[in-house]
């Protein structure tokens, strides 16, 4: 392909950056609103008497949206490869406004029922399908407009506008409720977080069209070097399925996992177990996602600098050594006195078919409404084998249990048991030194993220040839965020409530990280940044040598 005639100058690239960013940050704000809104979701349009399974309705809506951005990617990755990426990334972000709006308009399940789920599912759906083709347009529309010097740092804004997307969904949430009373942001007003898409696509779609097609793909058309079937031809390239495999398990899962458990594992850990208040909780979040954007753009800078895979592969190895040790200074931090009483006075469960079913509307045995209390309530807990359904608070003598009462009658019995052992069960509001602590540790895992995710956008599109680079990328990557990323809370979450342990859930992000380490130590390449490098030509043996 011939070389691109000239740079963008200094105003076409800024335009180039914020117009994609801008873009960016309104439908990652339009997926996010769901995830950040998950409690009054859950009531709206999944009620159920068991708030665990309420919980988990909640995050598996979450996942369906993930779970179509690999379709989104097929589709898109295909029309951006032979359309143009200023085009295709129009017809995203025109489709995760109107399918975000949507959801602000869909009535109560207890106005229509199981329709009210199942409208909210199909426009998840949507929103996945738009999301699958918004990211890959954006990242090379960016990066093939930069020069190879500072790819790495250009890109890193539209990695950052992801965690941007996120800190505008809990800033219009936290407006919207200042703005409101308790009443009517309970009635109706969360809705409005949602309809304000509608002005913030109208922006976006304005921004956009100011663009000019990447020089890159003008370039490959006025050549007539356009992919016949960019889908096919991720598959049959040479080298390809390697490549793709590398982008999958070695970079997607691994960056997506961190990042998803850094700002929603941490938001739905303080509003959760921590019970600290839901505005101090977002607002904290909040504050250390807008600080923590920072680090994403320096390690985009510094990959252009040390290459790509280094920030990528050291970030995965200090996640694996800090994880654990930054939630636990969340948990104590967030609410001393419940952390303290957990471990003064910890709670053991012994009984016969001691088992807690998340997904079952009722348990059927004693132990197991027992365990779904305690995870409603929070509490973890230790269980033993034992002839009759007891509970042991710390030292005390263990007391047997009933289990026939209604469950409004036993929670607030137990509740009023687990109390007179230290335990609190009122919202927290964090004290000016508990609130740094958390947010401290809350930057340490931003840090991890930026680490993980502020290169990848450049490394991305240097890892595919441009011909198929929109669906290459595009591909692994929707694949990986996706599945490994978007049913984090939900397994997570399941793993919590099985275990009784808050910090179970943790595992799952451990065991895809040191999976990701791995492959990326192995598959990525090390040095400076450069330019894909098709292979060379097989020599046909077949032909004569000229003479």
């Amino acid at each position: 392909m011939a070389a691109v005639e000239h740079a963008p100058s200094a105003s076409d690239m800024r335009l180039v950056i914020v117009a994609s960013s801008a873009g960016t940050i309104f439908e990652w704000y339009d997926f996010f609103i769901y995830g950040t809104l998950a409690a009054i979701i859950g009531k709206a349009f999944f009620p159920a008497d068991n708030e665990t399974l309420q919980v988990l309705l909640v995050w598996a809506g979450f996942a369906v949206g993930f779970g179509f951005r690999p379709l989104g990617a097929i589709l898109f990755g295909y029309l951006g490869d032979k359309l143009g990426r200023k085009y295709t990334f129009l017809v995203t972000v025109t489709l995760m406004g109107i399918a975000t709006a949507g959801v602000g308009m869909i009535p109560s399940a207890a106005s229509i029922g199981i329709v009210a789920p199942i409208l909210v599912i199909f426009l998840r759906i949507l929103q996945g399908l738009a999301l699958g083709g918004e990211y890959g347009g954006a990242a090379i529309y960016v990066s093939e407009h930069s020069p190879p010097g500072k790819r790495g740092y250009f890109t890193s804004y539209i990695q950052a506008s992801v965690v941007g997307g996120f800190v505008l969904s809990l800033v219009v949430v936290l407006a919207c409720k200042a703005a409101m009373s308790d009443e009517v942001w309970a009635e109706w007003g969360w809705r409005v977080p949602f309809l304000l898409s509608i002005a913030l696509l109208g922006i976006s779609l304005w921004m956009r069209l100011k663009l000019s097609e990447s020089p890159v793909f003008q370039a490959m058309k006025a050549e007539g070097e356009l992919a016949r079937n960019p889908f096919v031809e991720s598959f049959t390239y040479p080298g390809n399925k390697r490549r793709l495999l590398v982008a999958l398990f070695g970079i997607a899962a691994g960056l997506t996992v961190i990042w998803y458990t850094a700002m929603f594992s941490g938001l739905s850990f303080l509003k959760g177990p921590m019970r600290m208040d839901d505005t101090s909780a977002e607002l904290i979040v909040g504050f250390s996602a807008l600080v923590g954007m920072v680090f994403y753009l320096i390690a985009g800078s510094w990959s252009d600098r040390i290459g790509r895979k280094k920030p990528i592969v050291w970030g995965y190895g200090l996640t694996l050594l800090l994880l654990f040790p930054a939630f636990w200074v969340i948990g104590a931090a967030a609410n001393p006195q419940f952390t303290a009483a957990a471990e003064r006075a910890p709670v053991t469960v012994s009984g016969p078919d001691c088992a807690f079913d998340p997904f079952a509307k009722d348990q059927t045995t004693r132990c197991g409404k027992l365990l779904g209390d305690l995870t409603a309530l929070g509490v973890p807990y230790t269980l033993r084998p034992g002839e009759a359904v007891t509970l042991q608070v710390g030292g005390a003598v263990p007391k047997p249990i009933v289990g026939d009462a209604p469950k409004e009658v036993r929670v607030r019995a137990l509740q009023g048991e687990l109390e007179t052992a230290g335990y609190g069960f009122a919202k927290v509001k964090p004290n000016l030194g508990s609130t740094l602590t958390v947010i401290a540790a809350l930057l340490v895992l931003m840090a991890l993220s930026g680490a993980t995710y502020g290169p990848v956008a450049a490394l991305l599109a240097e890892m595919f040839p441009p011909r198929i680079r929109y669906s290459s990328m595009s591909i692994p990557y929707h694949i990986g965020t996706g599945y490994f990323g978007g049913f984090l809370p939900l397994i997570a979450g399941y793993i919590v409530a099985k275990t009784g342990n808050p910090y179970s859930g943790l595992w799952y992000t451990w065991v895809i990280v040191a999976v990701a380490f791995a492959v990326a130590l192995w598959g990525l390449k090390d040095g400076i940044p450069r330019e894909f490098e098709a292979p060379a030509p097989v020599p046909d043996p077949t032909r004569a040598a000229p003479a």
